[in-house]
């Protein structure tokens, strides 16, 4: 388990400050041994430009070759229920989370699921900055917010199924395979974490 994961929610909530940074050495990644600094801000109708640009980066196409979002609507008129932030190391921006209550979707992408629930979608933007950690670090500030709110019980996340790289990712931060989905174009694989298990 990682510090941020440890601890009581009271003390991840305040660990979790939008104008602050979390400095911190994830055990998880044993390559990575420098102390990564990361903040994340909410996003901004601004951070179009960048956005589209990531967009366009291989890796990110990859990890997701049929998600086409509107960043003009997106960031100017979020969807209820939806949280969008850059995540930046030093100021300078890296990557990018949303957070979403699925039961609130309008989209209905999630099909029909209860009440309680997040949904994360996460990626690294800058292809230099692969391969450091960020993306570990980001996740568990996502989960951190997430939890932060105790009427969350527990957090998905949609990997592709070819995408067996990031599943493992997600194994690791404690996430748990449901099964494998449909969820528009894509077959991808449910992967689900309970706030006992990222407790634990």
């Amino acid at each position: 388990m990682t510090a941020v994961r440890n601890g009581s929610c009271y003390a991840l909530a305040r660990l979790f400050r939008w104008n602050e940074t979390l400095v911190e050495t994830d055990p998880i990644n044993t390559e990575v041994n420098a102390k990564r600094r990361l903040r994340l801000r909410p996003a901004t109708p601004e951070d179009r430009p960048l956005l589209e640009r990531w967009d366009t980066e291989p890796h990110v196409v990859a990890a997701n070759p049929n998600d086409k979002w509107e960043w003009q609507t997106e960031l100017a008129h979020p969807a209820e229920g939806c949280q969008q932030f850059i995540a930046e190391r030093e100021g300078r921006a890296i990557g990018f989370i949303q957070i979403l209550d699925p039961a609130r979707d309008e989209s209905g992408y999630w099909g029909e699921v209860g009440d309680g629930l997040r949904a994360i979608d996460i990626w690294i933007g800058e292809p230099e900055e692969l391969g450091k950690g960020y993306g570990t670090t980001m996740m568990q500030l996502a989960l951190a917010h997430c939890f932060a709110d105790p009427r969350v019980s527990a957090v998905l996340i949609d990997p592709l199924a070819d995408n067996r790289r990031a599943q493992r990712f997600y194994e690791r931060l404690g996430f748990r395979f449901v099964e494998k989905r449909r969820l528009g174009n894509d077959l991808c694989c449910i992967y689900r974490l309970e706030r006992s298990d990222w407790l634990a």
